[in-house]
C-alpha cells in the first residue's frame, strides 16, 4: 500500500475536518447533536475507503495523544476510554465497513449509501455495547433499550440526514480533487 505525499495531504485535511465538525454542536435535548458523523463520512466518500479510514484513524490519534479534537474541544485517553469513546472507536468500524463494500463489492453510489448505513449501525452498536459495559461498572445495570434511548434513537435522523449530506458534498467535490494534478 503506498501513500503518495498528496494523499498525505488529503488524509490530513479530512482528519482537520472531522474535528472541525466534532466541534460544531447543535443543543437539541439532553444530549448536543455534534456533526463527527458527518466529518467521518465525508471523510469516506470524498477520499475513498483506504484514505477516508486512515483520515479518521489519524483523526482518532490525535485525540488519544491529547490533542482537543473530540466534541467540546476535549482530547486525551480519558475522553476516548470513557463512556463515549466506544462511537469514535466505532467510526473506524464505519470505515472499514465501507472500505470493505466499496473495494470487492462495487463503488456505485448505491453501494456506497449502503456501505455508509451498515457502517453507522456498526458505529452505533460498538458504541452502544462500550457504554452499557462502562455504564454498568460506574453506575449500575442499564438495559438495552435505555442505552439506546440515551445514546442511539435521538441520533437516528439527524445522522442519516449527515451521510445524506456527505454523499451529495462527495459528488461534487471528487471530481475536483481527481482534476488536481500530481505534484513531482
Amino acid at each position: 500500500m503506498k501513500i503518495t505525499l498528496r494523499d498525505m495531504c488529503y488524509i490530513s485535511l479530512m482528519a482537520v475536518m472531522i474535528a472541525v465538525c466534532s466541534w460544531i454542536s447543535l443543543p437539541l435535548g439532553a444530549v448536543p447533536i455534534t456533526f463527527q458523523t458527518f466529518g467521518a463520512a465525508a471523510a469516506l466518500t470524498i477520499l475513498g475507503g483506504r484514505r477516508g479510514t486512515l483520515s479518521i484513524a489519524v483523526y482518532v490519534v490525535l485525540g488519544l495523544i491529547g490533542i482537543p479534537v473530540f466534541a467540546g474541544f476535549k482530547g486525551g485517553a480519558a475522553v476516548l476510554f470513557g463512556m463515549t469513546g466506544g462511537y469514535i472507536f466505532g467510526f473506524l468500524l464505519m470505515g472499514l465497513c465501507y472500505t470493505l463494500l466499496t473495494r470487492f463489492i462495487s463503488d456505485e453510489l448505491p453501494v456506497r449509501c449502503a456501505a455508509l448505513g451498515l457502517g453507522l449501525l456498526l458505529c452505533y452498536a460498538f458504541g452502544t455495547i462500550w457504554f452499557m459495559v462502562l455504564y454498568t461498572r460506574t453506575k449500575g445495570q442499564i438495559s438495552v433499550l435505555s442505552a439506546l434511548g440515551m445514546c442511539v434513537f435521538p441520533f437516528i435522523i439527524p445522522d442519516i440526514i449527515k451521510l445524506a449530506v456527505a454523499v451529495l458534498l462527495a459528488r461534487r467535490v471528487t471530481p475536483l480533487i481527481d482534476r488536481i494534478p500530481p505534484s513531482r
